[in-house]
């Protein structure tokens, strides 16, 4: 057998034979129309077996962007499916009710099985009476009815991640007394009432009915892996598959893990469930590689795979593996910045490494034209922006000659990767000096470059991607007029000392670290110092750790949990007063309140300064430059690599 010929396999599912075994789950992208079409057309045409539309409901109580309590959504299903039938992937629809997780304000009142209130909302919700269970179920089947009325393959109904049939599944959010609580039996009626119900309004043994239901759903007295597998028992006879997803809004982060969570991360909950289960299932959770899905059908852990992140990175990513280029898969970093980290601001989503995801109508995810008239480019900074850069020009017919002035490529992101589970991010960097290496680009490592290299190389164009370096001079954005006292002191030093630029630390507990900037970085640093066996205060002049990541529940909230683990603490919302042998002096910004800390060694993190001295004289000359990345003042993966993408596609 091939390598990974096992994912290639068809498999029936229902009545119905999905061609492959790699599947995207539902996820949100907040698009509709036009743009939701080409989004899921892309990854059809990139060769994904089944793909599942996001969670969309079923009834006006838990609004959202597609109408299923309404034959309006019919149209839409059939352009959807029409456009898709050539590539041979299937459709799934996934259905559900919000219940007590839908924003305040967004609909008229929050239906649930009790009056718990969400984390995330705060609402408490009306428990539902049995006339609004059966109003619910009957919406369940009639927008089943109208997803097959449209020409999709089958529904997936969403008993997980907290919402309204999850909140009936487990104990810690159905506190009923009547029919539909108490006993585990109770609990499942109404999940089966709901099956039941699409059965009998759909009739159609062609159409799948699946249902996805947790694993493990990280609710304090909710559901163990246990009793999910007793779950999947009483549903399995009525369901054509049993997919199995992680977490709840009480532990956010869990619904999508970051890289800071292993690889397969889900996979530990899976096995006291899948054992149980005779229908074909479907597993997730980080899942980045074919080789890692082949490993996972071959062992019989699921019979498909979902790969949504790493296939939002590179919507080709199955034609390339089945090809043998698995080296020319764009790779997915796990940070969720990009993609739920957008949607949960209330943004479309995006990729950090993708430029085109979700916005495949007008922007290709690979360049489409080559010059007619080769320029010959120096890129100074071999930088994530730099290397993006570099790697799209010379795609595009571009002579291209990169320099970098120290001894290795990826600038900032390399720094990043080095830190404790932090790999992940490495991977963009290996991606792209492994295209530039293919496409011929000319690489100087070890190159400072001055006006007199620049007259020496001759470019026609020039791309400034020097990113930036640390302050030296203890500035804080609390009180910028003024030094931080004591910022020279020997045991003061900036975080990038601790990943081995510049003077090494003599790492002394206990530790202090300040956080200027409300990004990962200082996470990183609590990190090599909880490591090195020392007690660790993060004080930030942000009221919450790495505030100003998107979305912290579910970019930080691993870190943040680890962290906590550990011998670590944390203040927020205070500034740095000064610092002296042996000590801190911390205060919040226009009182009087101030506190010591006793601190050894002080790692300060704040804004760096941008490397802009050249860019500067070559402003003063004729010279066609341009800034992208870092440099421009935006510490960004994201940022650099869209900036790169966008300029370098216009050269």
């Amino acid at each position: 057998m091939a390598q990974y010929d096992n994912l290639f396999v068809p498999i029936k599912v229902g009545g119905i034979t999905i061609p492959n075994r790699i599947v995207r789950t539902p996820h949100a992208t907040l698009t509709l129309g036009d743009d939701l079409i080409a989004y899921h057309e892309a990854r059809a045409r990139g060769g994904v077996g089944m793909s599942t539309l996001e969670a969309t409901g079923v009834h006006p109580s838990a609004p959202g962007l597609l109408p299923l309590w309404s034959d309006e959504c019919i149209p839409f299903f059939e352009k959807l499916t029409s456009t898709i039938k050539p590539y041979g992937m299937k459709l799934f629809q996934q259905i559900y009710h919000t219940g007590a997780s839908f924003p305040a304000g967004a609909a008229p009142e929050n239906w649930s099985a009790s009056p718990i209130p969400n984390p995330m909302t705060g609402v408490i919700p009306l428990e539902m009476t049995k006339e609004q269970i059966d109003e619910i179920t009957a919406a369940f089947a009639s927008a089943a009815r109208r997803c097959r009325d449209g020409g999709m393959n089958g529904v997936d109904i969403h008993s997980s991640s907290g919402y309204l049939i999850h909140e009936f599944l487990s104990p810690a959010t159905n506190h009923r007394t009547d029919e539909y609580g108490g006993s585990l039996n109770n609990r499942v009626r109404f999940l089966l009432e709901v099956i039941n119900a699409i059965r009998e309004e759909v009739k159609d043994d062609s159409f799948v009915v699946g249902v996805r239901i947790p694993n493990e759903d990280h609710v304090p007295g909710g559901l163990k892996p246990e009793d999910n597998a007793e779950i999947a028992k009483i549903v399995d006879p009525l369901v054509d598959y049993i997919s199995l997803h992680m977490g709840a809004y009480w532990r956010f982060h869990k619904l999508i893990a970051p890289s800071d969570d292993p690889l397969g991360v889900e996979m530990i909950a899976n096995k006291a469930i899948t054992p149980g289960i005779t229908k074909p299932t479907i597993v997730t959770g980080r899942i980045m590689t074919l080789d890692h899905a082949s490993s996972i059908v071959a062992s019989g852990e699921g019979s498909m795979v979902s790969m949504v992140r790493a296939l939002i990175a590179d919507p080709e990513l199955v034609n390339k593996a089945r090809a043998g280029n698995e080296r020319k898969i764009r790779p997915c970093v796990g940070s969720n910045m990009g993609c739920v980290g957008r949607i949960m601001n209330g943004s479309t989503l995006g990729c950090v490494v993708n430029v085109a995801a979700a916005q495949e109508r007008s922007i290709p995810f690979e360049p489409q034209d080559k010059v007619l008239d080769s320029k010959k480019i120096l890129i100074v900074g071999g930088g994530l922006a730099g290397l993006e850069a570099a790697r799209t020009l010379a795609i595009r017919g571009h002579e291209v000659e990169l320099h970098e002035a120290s001894r290795r490529l990826g600038g900032q992101v390399a720094l990043a990767a080095s830190a404790p589970n932090r790999g992940d991010l490495g991977a963009i960097i290996q991606y792209l000096m492994d295209e530039i290496e293919e496409l011929g680009v000319n690489v100087q490592l070890n190159s400072m470059v001055d006006e007199e290299k620049i007259r020496e190389i001759s470019p026609d164009e020039i791309i400034i991607a020097t990113g930036t370096t640390p302050r030296d001079d203890g500035f804080q954005v609390s009180r910028p007029a003024e030094p931080i006292p004591g910022f020279d002191l020997p045991h003061v030093y900036n975080s990038w000392s601790l990943f081995g630029v510049g003077k090494k630390p003599k790492i002394e507990g206990p530790a202090v670290i300040f956080d200027d900037t409300g990004t990962f970085e200082s996470i990183s640093v609590a990190d090599v110092l909880l490591n090195a066996g020392v007690h660790v205060t993060l004080v930030s002049r942000m009221e919450q750790m790495a505030q100003n990541v998107p979305y912290p529940p579910v970019t930080v909230g691993a870190a943040r949990e680890r962290l906590m683990s550990g011998d670590f603490d944390f203040i927020g919302g205070h500034y740095l007063r000064g610092i002296s042998d042996g000590e801190v002096e911390i205060g919040v910004l226009f009182t009087e309140r101030k506190r010591k800390l006793e601190a050894k060694t002080v790692i300060l993190v704040s804004f760096n300064q941008p490397n802009r001295e050249l860019s500067e004289v070559l402003a003063k000359t004729n010279r066609n430059t341009h800034l992208i990345g870092d440099v421009r003042g935006q510490n960004s993966m994201m940022s650099a690599i869209h900036e790169a993408v966008e300029l370098t596609r216009k050269i």
